[in-house]
């Protein structure tokens, strides 16, 4: 059956702008790390994408190394965006990285313009596209002048291939100077994206006050720490939760008792607000407008749906974060 988006999609999503860009973003945005792989079900995905596009969800998150395996959910959103969401291109922001391991010999990984320009033909080549929209140097590499890393983004905007570029996992320090080379090619920064979460909070030291400088946005992953930020934990850890096996999300060595009760106290919190745990943290991570977007994964369409309706309640008293603040205290 030919997918027909909702005609409402746009009239309950919240929309904000990128830094000093001219792009918007949804408040929510999804991301294919995980559960769009080769190993997953196509048509769970499917269900997914569709549902998130209903729901104004706009901005699609993926890298070359996303998966399992490596390069396969760019593979699966090819197929959908093919048989899907071709039709509707204009409307979609379409992300993809490179920076990590893809392939054996010393041109496969970190952030030397041979590897980038290559990698983004291949992912360009997977997804059917001729251009995305962001694309992103996915970690810093300690070994290529930033130079030519950022000399590479530049010439990959020029050659069309991408209509802005970003960073991710950049400390302060780093995003600056990547900032100003940027700048001087002609080709600036339009967004960062670093992890954050209540559990998480390293951007407050330093890098959103550069961002803020920079004109920089910011797309925050796993702002619910894993699924520690959700009423998975409540009672303990599940048999089926990615901490009780093995998982590059969560360990189960992070899951202290003291966390525990962090949990239980802030879930308590969630409900006299009406909201689910996760609900309130994606709030909180948005909270101030410093965050241009929370960025989520899921494996359910109904997880889609509880993390949009966040969005309802966004506000917070100041008696409010200073009780989050005491919860959160070590």
């Amino acid at each position: 059956m030919t997918y027909l988006p909702a005609n409402s999609r746009y009239d309950g999503m919240k929309y904000n702008r990128t830094g000093r860009s001219g792009l918007l973003l949804p408040a929510v945005s999804l991301g294919l790390w995980h559960n769009f792989g080769g190993t997953d079900r196509l048509e769970n995905g499917r269900a997914m994408v569709r549902r998130a596009f209903d729901l104004g969800i706009t901005h699609f998150d993926l890298a070359n190394n996303y998966g399992p395996p490596a390069g396969s959910a760019e593979e699966t959103f090819g197929q959908l965006l093919k048989q899907d969401l071709a039709a509707y291109r204009d409307e979609l922001i379409i992300s993809t990285k490179a920076g990590y391991y893809m392939w054996k010999g010393p041109y496969g990984e970190w952030g030397s313009r041979k590897y980038l320009v290559a990698s983004l033909d291949q992912s360009l080549k997977r997804m059917g596209l001729e251009y995305v929209d962001i694309f992103y140097h996915h970690r810093p590499d300690p070994n290529t002048p930033l130079e030519e890393t950022m000399a590479a983004l530049d010439h990959i905007v020029r050659q069309g291939k991408a209509l802005y570029v970003g960073l991710s996992n950049y400390s302060a320090e780093q995003t600056a100077e990547a900032s100003l080379i940027l700048q001087r090619l002609g080709t600036p920064c339009l967004i960062h994206q670093p992890s954050y979460s209540m559990f998480n909070r390293w951007i407050e030291d330093g890098l959103q006050d550069v961002l803020d400088t920079e004109g920089i946005g910011s797309i925050v992953f796993s702002p619910l720490a894993g699924g520690l930020l959700t009423n998975r934990y409540l009672n303990g850890i599940p048999q089926d939760s990615r901490a009780a096996g093995p998982s590059v999300f969560l360990q189960s060595d992070q899951i202290t008792e003291g966390k525990l009760e962090k949990i239980k106290l802030l879930n308590a919190h969630a409900a006299e607000r009406g909201q689910t745990l996760a609900q309130m943290a994606l709030a909180w991570v948005l909270r101030g407008g410093r965050v241009t977007s929370a960025l989520i994964g899921a494996s359910r369409v109904e997880q889609i749906d509880d993390n949009v309706a966040a969005l309802s309640t966004l506000d917070f008293s100041s008696d409010e974060l200073a009780h989050i603040e005491s919860i959160l205290k070590d």
